[in-house]
């Protein structure tokens, strides 16, 4: 498979730069994967295709304020740094921008010395690790000191910082939302569970591959880079239970898809677990869980139109892009939702 076979041409002005006031309002494109079939609803129709039994999963990962502008301690060179992932104790993954400034052992102050990174190892593509140096909880500084690492594509200032937040995020990690989630309200979930509709939870901290595009011709020569993930004993005993009634698992976001399919593909079967996913999927992947998607409109060859590609079809999902942008869709982060259901 090529990298070409992923690519759609996007007008500009589709791509959404702010959210919109009400969650829920967003369009939402339902495509029947097994037809093709487009529909055109908002968002707050999506009770309307859930039925009693079903299992509703999502991505409860929180966004931390990862984007830090300092200096250099020696040169006083302004540095930008993106925390990407907690290796281990206070050593993180990151994005240095520019890279090239930043060579072991360099140190970098924010907020007058408040938190300081020094660096401990260098990477490829502006990679490096680095020893966070700070007193106090880190988290706590970060709110002090970072601003929220929206994506490069974004270019108006977010006002309200928690709408880059889902509603229900609770585990700080991530370096990005997990966008299928920004759609759902508080009253929205109530009326779900009220349906009788069991809502639960995995984590996986969003990382690099979300600002990573594909840089390879041949799609499988693609690395994905690991991102941490959990999955409690419930939401597995769960998730199991409505599959074994018959009943469908409804996921919403590619973030949740990879933490599924990846226990799944480990153990045969979902049990509890946590740890280092780089799992890629692509057209051809069989799927051991998931039934439908919830997931908003990705970009141009990147891994997760590839994603949604194997469940949907390549085909129908680039018909169903083509549609959307006809039919004046919101596009990326803060755009409109697709529904893929199978019926």
């Amino acid at each position: 498979m090529k990298l070409d076979d992923f690519d759609y041409d996007l007008p500009e002005e589709s791509i959404a730069q702010t959210p919109l006031k009400d969650r829920s309002a967003s369009k939402m494109l339902v495509l029947n994967k097994n037809t093709g079939e487009i529909e055109h609803k908002h968002f707050k129709d999506i009770i309307d295709y859930l039925n009693k039994g079903d299992t509703l999963v999502l991505n409860d990962t929180k966004v931390i304020p990862a984007r830090l502008i300092g200096e250099k301690t020696d040169t006083k060179a302004v540095i930008e740094l993106l925390l990407l992932k907690n290796i281990e104790g206070n050593v993180w993954e990151c994005l240095a921008k520019p890279a090239k400034r930043v060579k072991i052992d360099s140190v970098i102050s924010f907020g007058d010395g408040l938190l300081k990174a020094k660096c401990i190892e260098l990477g490829e593509e502006g990679i490096r690790k680095v020893e966070l140096i700070y007193d106090g909880v880190l988290y706590e500084i970060l709110d002090k000191l970072g601003t929220m690492p929206l994506p490069p594509y974004i270019h108006e200032k977010l006002e309200d910082q928690n709408r880059y937040q889902t509603v229900y995020a609770k585990n700080e990690g991530s370096a990005a939302a997990p966008t299928a989630g920004l759609h759902f309200t508080k009253e929205l979930m109530k009326q779900i569970e009220n349906k009788g509709i069991n809502i639960v939870y995995v984590t996986l901290h969003v990382g690099l591959g979300t600002f990573r595009p594909v840089n390879t011709e041949n799609i499988l020569e693609h690395h994905m880079h690991s991102e941490y993930y959990e999955i409690s004993k419930n939401t597995c005993d769960v998730i199991n239970k409505t599959k074994k009634n018959g009943n469908r698992v409804v996921v919403v976001g590619t973030t949740s898809v990879r933490v599924l399919e990846t226990v799944a593909t480990k153990y045969n079967e979902l049990k509890e677990d946590s740890g280092w996913t780089d799992i890629f999927i692509y057209p051809g992947y069989k799927f051991k869980v998931v039934d439908n998607l919830i997931t908003n409109f990705h970009l141009p060859k990147s891994t997760l139109v590839m994603l949604v590609s194997a469940l949907a079809g390549r085909e129908n999902i680039l018909n169903a892009y083509k549609n959307a942008i006809e039919n004046d869709y919101r596009f990326f982060s803060f755009g409109d939702s697709m529904f893929i259901i199978n019926m």
